[in-house]
């Protein structure tokens, strides 16, 4: 077994250990030295064995990416346009203030949808403030702390027939969850956002951050 493909299984057997990202890099480079796998390479193999990946080899490269792929990309970009666009109007109705100056912000994670030319150039041309996400901090984003883990219960078992239903469904899902809820998770989005400053933009998981240090 090649030096790489070890520390793989290592970061793997760390992950069924419940052992974090951070303690995860540590330990290999206190094994490994200058030979490790750098921060990035350890958190995102930590990241895809979390998520259930089980090996440890590289995926076969295809020469060209497959047309029905190419296709599924672009429906998502073209999605999440008009998302965007439905965004742009909800601020100009209801926080006229901040449509004025231009002052209002938008936060959303590096899918490749959110991060494609055209989405890219759809922000520039509208000066469209955006926060930066940190590539191996997924737990600043409401959608993974807080968002689909209150919409997966109530879905859980159920089996829908058509898009349309698991549409409906979401939206009356959505629209049962108390104004409070939605305050009180801009709360710990800005104080996991201040974990993330304290800690310089390195990786931290959850609240436990120490504020103070």
């Amino acid at each position: 077994m090649s030096e790489i493909m070890e520390q793989r299984s290592a970061i793997k057997f760390c992950v069924r250990n419940g052992i974090s990202a951070a303690e995860t890099l540590r330990m290999c480079q206190k094994a490994y030295g200058d030979g490790a796998l750098s921060q990035a390479r350890v958190f995102a193999w930590h990241r895809m064995f979390k998520e259930g990946r089980e090996s440890v080899q590289d995926e076969p490269r295809a020469g060209r990416p497959s047309t029905s792929t190419d296709v599924i990309h672009v429906q998502k970009i073209q999605y999440y346009l008009g998302v965007m666009r439905r965004l742009r109007d909800a601020v100009r109705r209801k926080r006229p203030e901040l449509w004025a100056d231009n002052s209002w912000l938008l936060h959303h994670d590096n899918a490749p949808s959110h991060t494609s030319l055209v989405v890219r150039d759809h922000f520039a041309k509208n000066l469209t403030h955006i926060i930066p996400q940190p590539p191996y901090s997924p737990d600043l984003a409401p959608c993974d702390f807080w968002l689909f883990s209150k919409l997966k219960r109530p879905l859980r078992g159920h089996r829908f027939e058509t898009i349309e239903e698991i549409k409906e469904k979401t939206t009356s899902e959505l629209r049962a969850i108390p104004t409070d809820d939605y305050a009180a998770c801009f709360e710990n989005w800005k104080k996991r956002w201040h974990s993330c400053i304290a800690t310089g933009g390195d990786y931290f998981e959850g609240d436990d951050t120490n504020l103070d240090e």
